[in-house]
């Protein structure tokens, strides 16, 4: 079975877009086969898997818009899995979409021939609960939330909780907390080791044992278009991603 994962929050600088680069590349280092959806309009996944945002001459909006097929637009990435980059073309998606009739079933109905041939999709979300969002949401099996340890992102969970509720109810019953990635890791920080108990005490299980450090390695790898698994393998930021892919293939292997 193919586990699709939304990594979603509407806040940014959560460390969201280094999420989902690293864990695909931690991923298909393990042998899995992964695709890794682009769908937010910075293109910084793109980029950061090592395919050009500007030299594109397809996009995930011409997947969405149904103007090509899945394979036309999909590339490989020099970790090892499959990209469907995005550009500035994809804002346009936005509108499309709002215009569609079943706009929140866009993106599940075309994954549901071309997923199969993946052991994972990870979907890297735009920074807010807009129509792409959505869309993710209800093509995924389960959303992955990277989030810092600071109160004002507890206050962003919640939103993003009940988002996750209402698509739960209304077009995905299957639809789930993959867990709660805390990102950006300081232990010696007050407030991060206190808001992390308080995710533990609320949470429990839902929380990933791993912890995503600050890392400098971490910080500089996309500028060179690479997952930090290939710019620095070494690295705490790299062993981090390491151990959470571990630690989801464990989560969807029960």
């Amino acid at each position: 079975m193919t586990r699709i994962i939304a990594v979603a929050n509407q806040k940014g600088g959560v460390g969201k877009t280094t999420t989902t680069v690293n864990l695909a590349a931690a991923l298909a280092a393990l042998n899995e086969r992964v695709l890794m959806i682009d769908l937010d309009p910075q293109g910084n996944a793109t980029m950061g898997s090592g395919v050009d945002k500007n030299d594109l001459q397809a996009s995930s909006y011409h997947w969405l818009m149904a103007e090509l097929a899945f394979a036309e637009v999909s590339q490989a990435s020099p970790a090892s899995y499959q990209v469907m980059p995005s550009n500035l073309d994809l804002t346009a998606a936005e509108v499309a979409l709002l215009q569609h009739n079943d706009r929140e079933f866009v993106m599940r109905d075309l994954l549901k021939g071309d997923a199969s041939a993946f052991d994972y999709v990870l979907i890297d979300c735009p920074p807010s609960l807009n129509i792409l969002t959505v869309n993710a949401l209800v093509a995924a099996t389960s959303v992955l939330i990277p989030m810092q340890c600071e109160y004002y992102a507890l206050e962003g969970l919640s939103a993003l909780l009940d988002t996750v509720d209402g698509i739960r109810e209304k077009a995905n019953p299957i639809l789930h907390i993959e867990g709660l990635l805390r990102t950006m890791y300081d232990p010696r920080n007050g407030l991060t080791r206190d808001v992390s108990r308080q995710l533990i005490h609320y949470f429990g299980d839902q929380v990933f044992r791993t912890v995503v450090p600050r890392n400098v390695r971490l910080a500089e790898a996309p500028s060179h278009g690479l997952p930090i698994l290939l710019y620095d393998r070494g690295s705490r930021g790299s062993l981090a991603y390491q151990a959470l892919a571990a630690e989801v293939r464990k989560r969807n292997a029960k």
